[in-house]
């Protein structure tokens, strides 16, 4: 309830932020002459908020800046600039630089010739933001405009000699205006194969071949935690009883023949594999990777698995129990009995599936989540594989020797309390999905801080339980705590332990697939975290071009789990580090970023029309065109022109490497100056 009313608090004074009008502005067109107009931005400010200059530092604060999306029938001249407006410049502590603003008032101007008065059209927007002296808080202006022919002062005279044909003029672009996450979206020139900065290179990138490319370790990794999933799934209170039980079933068929009851258990265990393994199939053909993909990172698909798992934690908790239909499963039970041969061992095995749904389903819809944003096509598949195998395993030997049953603990206290340790773990894991749905969608509810503190909290209450210190409803009583239990107890306490130190910004290597990104985080003091100088790629290779910088492509997502791992464990490293933010100009593309683009583009892709409404849409694009991938992380190393200057780079934490891969890319890039010069 208190979080519900912090959170009604929270929602309330953002609106009310929003509500004010700190800045009034006016926006229109003036004949200068000549056949020229200016674009004329006033605003009124408020006392005690300032706004920004055009040009601040990289890392200051969102600049004003002008994008003209559209032009036709003019071109520009000039730059956009303030006109009759005081500058004042002071010291901000929070960015830590000087910066340059405004106060009472700001006049911004950008001029235009115009050529074609009846084929006239000006489109775009302008952006800036107004901040209080008093309390720091900040508020975004976006001011889209729209001119046509009609819109032209009716005293515009166009000047005699000047060439009736319409003109197109692409956004201008600084450097500065596009270090900061809002700026991604101020100038979006349609990527056309006729832009050389998005002509393709696939060929080109083939002939030196690929790096660090980890993708058959990646579909074995993929086994590998499908796997584990099945093993956790064999101890859960929904499994676990349903082993002796099954093989007694299986026995009681072949009492007379030893072989034939070795047969159906191979039989039964196969059986199992193929009807996860269909399911994994079955979503890859229906969705394929690619889509699965964008589902992940869908705000109401990961807020579903957000609510769906803070369910079943409390249902693992005790508060009440979740069980399907018994019609359904007494149907599948019944068919099993009435049916012989494979038919009747398969119903058997879709009946596991069924009971068993209270405590897979959490661990299946993760994997397939997971497995999803790894960019392997049969992921899902060979996730499920992996589950399935070592769920069969058991009933398959336990069916072979029967004996084994004996041995085996029987039902009991236990099985509640590895009810109550999943709820734990699925309560942390809630927390995944919202912070991905939180960061994708730039809602600022679930920073590193906050995630950082509640997964402490419960993993510093998973040991307390675990000792024995706290109790839920269906617990056993137990004077004791077993040598197993202490053992989880102190992994439990020191891994809450060992999260605190990232309240302070410490990396926490991990769980960084987990939690939210760094910059996220409002307080920290680690400074060996690498941060991309852009977010945009036509303004990353501007900057580049200008100061004739080879560039590195980072294509990343917020919930790309091995991008996490890759900066956590190979950007840390001290000549990495070093490269990246000084011999190269890095550019990160966050390839689920769910901000809405200021306009539809629309592509051509595989002779469908493709409409990019999104940034990550923008990114995911151009990842897909220009270099014919669609995995992520995946690193490509360019001039300024857009040309591949060394090999691609996947997933891959071997350290000398990555070294050599940027070595190799600055080998080249010094080769191709040198030939210029000659």
């Amino acid at each position: 309830m208190k979080r519900l009313l912090l959170l009604i608090i929270s929602l309330i004074t953002i609106i009310g932020a929003y509500s004010q009008e700190p800045a009034k502005w006016t926006i229109k067109l003036e004949d200068k002459g000549n056949g020229e107009i200016e674009l004329v931005t006033n605003f009124k400010i408020d006392p005690t908020w300032h706004l920004y200059d055009i040009h601040i530092p990289e890392g200051g604060p969102m600049p004003t800046s002008l994008s003209v999306d559209k032009l036709k029938g003019a071109t520009k001249v000039g730059t956009f600039k303030p006109v009759n407006s005081k500058l004042k410049k002071s010291y901000d502590e929070i960015f830590q630089m000087q910066v340059g603003y405004y106060e009472g008032q700001a006049t911004f101007v950008q001029r235009f010739k115009v050529t074609d008065k009846a084929a006239f059209v000006l489109e775009g927007d302008l952006r800036s933001q107004v901040c209080s002296e008093v309390d720091g808080q900040c508020i975004p202006i976006k001011i889209d405009y729209s001119y046509t022919a009609k819109d032209l002062p009716a005293t515009l005279v166009v000047a005699t000699g000047e060439t009736d044909k319409p003109t197109e003029e692409k956004p201008e672009i600084n450097a500065s205006d596009s270090i900061s996450t809002d700026s991604l979206s101020q100038a979006v020139p349609a990527p056309v194969a006729a832009n050389d900065l998005w002509a393709p290179v696939v060929d080109e990138l083939k002939a030196y071949g690929a790096a660090g490319d980890l993708s058959q370790e990646s579909l074995l990794g993929i086994l590998f935690w499908g796997f584990i999933g099945g093993l956790i799934a064999l101890v859960t209170p929904c499994v676990w009883p349903i082993i002796p039980m099954t093989v007694s079933f299986f026995l009681k068929r072949n009492k007379k023949s030893k072989a034939k009851a070795v047969k159906d258990a191979l039989t039964y265990g196969i059986a199992i594999i193929i009807i996860y393994l269909t399911l994994g199939l079955l979503i890859t053909l229906l969705f394929g990777a690619s889509a699965l993909n964008d589902l992940s990172t869908n705000k109401i698909f990961n807020l579903f698995l957000f609510a769906l798992l803070i369910v079943f934690a409390a249902s693992f908790f005790g508060a009440f129990e979740i069980v399907l239909p018994s019609s359904w499963t007494n149907k599948i039970d019944s068919k099993a009995d009435s049916t012989t041969g494979f038919i009747s061992i398969f119903f058997m095995a879709f009946t596991l599936a069924l009971v068993s749904f209270s405590c897979t389903g959490p661990i299946i819809g993760t994997l397939l989540v997971e497995t999803a944003t790894s960019g392997e096509i049969l992921g899902p598949a060979i996730g499920m594989f992996g589950f399935a195998l070592a769920l069969s395993i058991p009933f398959t030997l336990f069916a072979i020797f029967p004996s084994w049953l004996n041995n085996m603990p029987k039902s009991g206290g236990w099985l509640n309390s590895v009810k109550v340790v999943l709820g734990f773990l699925e309560l942390a894991l809630a927390l995944k999905f919202l912070s991905v749905a939180d960061m994708t969608n730039k809602w600022g509810i679930l920073d590193r801080e906050v995630f950082l503190v509640l997964w402490i909290v419960i993993f510093a209450l998973l040991g307390i339980y675990l000792l024995g210190k706290l109790r839920f409803p269906h617990d056993s009583e137990s004077n004791h705590v077993g040598v197993f239990r202490l053992f989880l107890a102190i992994i439990s306490l020191s891994f809450a332990v060992y999260m605190v130190p990232g309240l302070w910004g410490a990396p926490l290597r991990a769980i960084s697939a987990f939690a939210p990104l760094p910059k996220t985080q409002d307080f920290n003091l680690y400074e060996g975290a690498v941060h991309a100088k852009f977010e945009d790629y036509e303004s990353g290779m501007e900057y580049a071009r200008k100061n004739n910088k080879p560039v590195m492509i980072d294509f990343s997502g917020y919930g790309c789990v091995n991008c996490r791992d890759m900066e956590t464990s190979v950007w840390i490293n001290p000549t990495v580090k070093h490269m990246l933010e000084n011999e190269y100009v890095l550019i990160t593309l966050m390839v689920d970023d769910k901000e809405s683009l200021p306009q539809t583009i629309e592509v051509q892709e595989n002779g469908k029309t493709t409409k990019l409404k999104t940034i990550g849409d923008k990114w995911s694009y151009l990842q897909r065109h220009k270099f014919g991938t669609n995995s992520q992380p995946y690193y490509v190393l360019l001039s300024p022109e857009g040309k591949p200057i060394g090999p691609s780079y996947a997933y891959n934490t071997d350290v000398e490497k990555y070294i050599q891969f940027l070595n190799t890319g600055l080998d080249n890039f010094k080769k191709i100056k040198d030939l210029k010069t000659e």
